[in-house]
């Protein structure tokens, strides 16, 4: 099962030579036009290059990785459709960053995520978040992203490649990444072409494993229905809260997605800090006109509503294939099986050719990602670190040459903490691990975003203070909030999780933190000038959309609406 036929291996090289080949095409034609690609704004924002397909495509791209592949697949196989709210509520997040926070950085002219505190706030703002970015995009992101996939296609080609696997996607990654903003935004389109494409394959043939189990034939719609029939807990996107007598299973469900109360809470702030507030993502739009971006934007948005489909559907399938005795295999070591090989699971079972096709689209996702993460490391690294306090006269080539450097410094590192799972992310889940781990700095960063745009009154130094409350709060809602003020009350229930401790959800963690966080904010804010000469002009012209956008917003909004109303 393990084993590439020879077709499998054809169709992988090409996939590389076409995405290696596309990306040194668009590289030397960049440089004939320019001589050199040696400005900064170029290398690192691609500006005013990028269409809006290739800006939807490469948000795309860059937010599909291993985390999904093999991570809410994992989720999927292990609570089912609910965990969709994180793809359903990113396409709405997506609508409200189209609309409002984009205007505001393209007026502004801001290009990185501490250029706008510095603009905003402060310098030392600034300063203190850009290396807190770069710690959070290696240690968290860029690394997660490599050991998962890495796992996932070790688990195919053989745990013996583990290590190979690590340093070929490395290096492809940064061969792409090397070539600048531009390289990386047109070859996602190839990528997400791979990607949908392989990925709908292995859901057909999940599903087609499902019917042929049931002795339904090679029918897709009939796996899919059976699915819902053996498996009706993992068809509701709302889970019911744990009462007396739930069982520990039921109660590791709501920890990790607590029903309608995590649409109160942290589900929003997740989706709004990470699609606008992240220079990983939002420097897709930022070189761009408001137009091409927005459009751009909601274009993912779309694309969103259908990822799912390809990222969760087949870890459901491979839950109803193992309660019916069709994944007993050497993924189940004594009859127990991790839920973050649900997806591997299923790619062994794939025909020759469609296996190398399917494993080309995991690649596709997880190199565009770690392209992505490298890139925005190296713009944050250079624009705003180097240029600012190391060397303010640097050339517009030393920059892209440091740039580079960056890229390359970062990659390394990344294989470095990967090679023996330094970081724990095996044991943590990969998904839970980017998620808890994020979440724990993101209702700080919110906060300071949020009020920053909208609320001139905001200081500078409640926008630090807010920073460091949020990440505290956050560490005292996930550790000791139950030991200190009890289980339950108006603010929390907190539950008894497999390891024995009583924790609260971390998305109602996530919640809190934010609510208190803003109002130790708009407190300090208080104390300061009513209105933060550092302020952001806005006027209401700032946030009108085209009939065609308005259109494509009420399509978005209903087909998220549907969503739900099916699968409540």
């Amino acid at each position: 099962m393990n084993n590439f036929s020879p077709i499998d291996y054809i169709i992988f090289i090409v996939y590389f030579l076409l995405v290696s080949g596309y990306g040194y095409w668009i590289y030397r034609s960049k440089k004939k036009q320019a001589g050199v690609v040696s400005d900064s704004k170029d290398f690192f924002l691609a500006e005013g290059s990028l269409t809006w397909w290739a800006i939807g495509a490469s948000l795309i791209a860059s937010n599909i990785s291993a985390e999904q592949f093999i991570g809410m697949s994992g989720n999927g196989f292990i609570v089912g459709i609910a965990v969709a709210a994180y793809e359903w509520i990113a396409a709405i997040a997506l609508v409200i960053v189209a609309v409002w926070f984009i205007p505001v950085y393209l007026k502004n002219r801001i290009f990185t995520m501490p250029q706008f505190l510095e603009t905003r706030y402060n310098k030392n703002t600034s300063l203190i978040m850009a290396i807190f970015w770069l710690f959070l995009y290696i240690f968290v992101n860029l690394t997660s992203i490599l050991f998962l996939g890495a796992i996932a296609i070790a688990n195919i080609a053989g745990p013996e490649y583990f290590h190979i696997i690590i340093v070929a996607m490395a290096v492809f990654a940064l061969i792409i990444t090397l070539g600048g903003m531009k390289v990386i935004g047109f070859t996602d389109v190839i990528q997400v072409i791979v990607l949908v494409i392989g990925g709908l394959a292995t859901t057909y043939i999940a599903l087609t494993l499902v019917s042929q189990k049931f002795g339904l034939g090679n029918d897709v719609l009939a796996g899919f229905t059976t699915m819902m029939k053996q498996a009706p807990e993992h068809f509701h996107m709302i889970l019911d809260k744990p009462g007396k007598g739930a069982t520990q299973e039921e109660v590791n469900k709501y920890l990790m997605l607590p029903g309608i109360a995590m649409y109160f809470a942290g589900q929003w702030i997740v989706n709004l800090n990470y699609w606008g507030c992240n220079q990983y993502i939002t420097q897709r739009a930022l070189g761009a006109d408001l137009k091409t971006a927005r459009t751009g934007i909601l274009f993912a948005a779309m694309m969103k509503l259908a990822m799912p489909v390809i990222v969760m559907l087949p870890g459901i399938a491979a839950y109803v294939l193992y309660q019916s005795g069709g994944l007993q295999n050497e993924m189940a070591p004594g009859g127990v099986f991790n839920a973050d090989n649900a997806y591997s699971a299923i790619l062994g079972f794939l025909p020759a050719g469609l296996k190398g096709l399917s494993v080309a689209a995991l690649t596709a996702a997880i190199v565009a990602s770690l392209a992505g993460k490298a890139n925005s490391i190296s713009t944050i690294f250079t624009l705003d670190i180097y240029k600012k306090y190391i060397n303010a006269e640097a050339s517009e080539k030393k920059l892209v040459v440091v740039g580079r450097l960056a890229i390359a410094a970062a990659i390394i590192l990344s294989v470095a903490l990967t090679w023996q799972d330094t970081l724990g992310i095996g044991g943590a889940g990969g998904f839970t691990f980017i998620q808890k781990y994020t979440g724990f700095f993101s209702p700080g960063v919110f906060a300071m975003f949020i009020l920053g745009m909208f609320w001139k009154r905001t200081t500078g130094t409640a926008a630090v203070v807010g920073v460091l409350t949020g990440f505290i709060l956050s560490i005292f809602f996930n550790n000791y909030a139950p030991q200190l003020f009890g289980n339950e009350n108006l603010l929390w229930t907190a539950y008894l999780n497999k390891d024995g401790v009583y924790e609260i959800p971390f998305l109602i963690c996530m919640g809190w933190s934010f609510v208190f966080t803003m109002i130790m904010m708009i407190i300090l804010s208080l104390f300061g000038p009513k209105v933060n000469p550092k302020a952001f002009a806005l006027d209401t012209t700032m946030f009108r959309v085209s009939p065609s956008t308005l259109i494509l917003i009420v399509v978005i909004l209903m087909l998220v609406a549907g969503l739900y109303i099916r699968f409540w």
